[in-house]
């Protein structure tokens, strides 16, 4: 088993490599980051760091980045803080940004509650980030466009839960599905305010010529998703490291597919630099589409080679009584128009891909709450 620095290493140089045209056009200007703490902070600032360092040109990129970080600032960033192209503010994401900043040529707005347990804890809180504090980011956008170093890139960070739970006619889902979502149930918190938030991109971009996109990311995993996240992989995880049996909280049923983190990472630089004004882009992979049972004997099978794990899958009912209630059957994207627009090319398959994030949960077992 690989070192958590040579697995990161791996990681952080396939995904520079991807991104060698969208970072040398980064090169010498400044970047903001919000929600830089959190799971796509992870690879988001440590790629740029480490162009920085290995490939840039004498430019470096120079980062902000930006979170509330209610619990503590993470290890990862601690032992980042020396960086000499990087910034760290502690800021709530939901309200505008401070005065005395540097003038940001990128942003990217990665700040939010994404995994369904916490947004349902804090709905409130989850609205007014993908609402307010884009709109204020947006704002910021519009009022640099006349001026002599505008906002070249600006993503917004939706979600593939706009699209709700597609028909099956429907899946593979394109981005021109309009989708089946509820505006009053548990997830509406999240999914609403994700599809307003693209409404006042697709607004800002027409209107004042925002160069703003919008990501729609397909059930992400990997290093940085925290061991507590309570999604399905870092749960599985949790479990296995804990020496318990899988506890499987569906019956098995809902298919998904997962999209790697460097894979993803480089999609969302690519948005950022490439993206057209006011579209939106899947990023995930086609295949496979797997069950939740199947994504559950794949990571035994895993962390028998890897750790000699002995437990098995095991059906239990989730405490949160509406845990699965709007849960999509399916969630799986056509993506021919990032690779038409952006060359948008994932690469890792999901046996290695669960490889990686079950040797960085080995390295990585305690977090804080998310």
């Amino acid at each position: 088993m690989e070192t958590l620095q040579e697995l990161l290493e791996k990681d952080l140089s396939s995904l520079t490599s991807a991104l060698s045209a969208e970072f040398r056009e980064m090169e010498g200007t400044n970047l903001l980051i919000t929600g830089g703490g959190g799971f796509l902070g992870y690879y988001l600032v440590q790629s740029a760091l480490y162009w920085n360092k290995n490939k840039a040109a004498g430019r470096p990129i120079q980062l902000t980045v930006v979170d509330n970080y209610r619990r503590g600032v993470p290890q990862w960033l601690v032992d980042l803080k020396s960086e000499r192209t990087m910034k760290l503010l502690e800021h709530d994401a939901s309200l505008p940004l401070p005065a005395g900043l540097p003038e940001f040529q990128y942003i990217v707005h990665a700040a939010g509650i994404a995994s369904p347990p916490y947004y349902r804890k804090f709905p409130i809180e989850t609205m007014d980030v993908n609402v307010n504090g884009l709109r204020y980011l947006l704002d910021y956008a519009r009022s640099r466009m006349s001026t002599s170093a505008p906002v070249k890139g600006f993503l917004f960070y939706s979600s593939s839960e706009i699209y709700g739970d597609p028909p099956p006619q429907n899946v593979p889902t394109p981005e021109d599905f309009r989708g089946f979502v509820s505006c009053t149930g548990p997830r509406a918190c999240y999914d609403e305010s994700k599809r307003y938030g693209e409404t006042l991109c697709v607004n800002f971009a027409r209107q004042y010529g925002v160069p703003v996109a919008m990501a729609r990311p397909f059930n992400n995993y990997g290093p940085g998703l925290k061991i507590t996240d309570r999604r399905v992989i870092p749960d599985y995880a949790r479990d296995v490291l804990a020496g318990r049996d899988i506890a499987m909280l569906s019956d098995g049923s809902p298919k998904r597919t997962f999209c790697y983190v460097s894979d993803a990472v480089a999609g969302y630089y690519k948005i950022l630099v490439k993206g057209r004004p006011g579209e939106p882009y899947n990023i995930g992979v086609e295949r496979p589409e797997i069950s939740m049972l199947e994504l559950a004997e794949a990571v035994v099978a895993q962390c028998r080679d890897l750790f000699g794990y002995k437990g098995k899958v095991v059906r239990q009912v989730a405490q949160e009584q509406e845990y699965l209630v709007d849960n999509p059957n399916r969630r799986c994207p056509r993506i021919e128009k990032a690779r038409e627009h952006l060359g948008y090319d994932p690469v890792m398959g999901l046996d290695e891909g669960l490889r990686r994030s079950l040797v960085w949960y080995n390295y990585n077992r305690e977090a804080a709450e998310a």
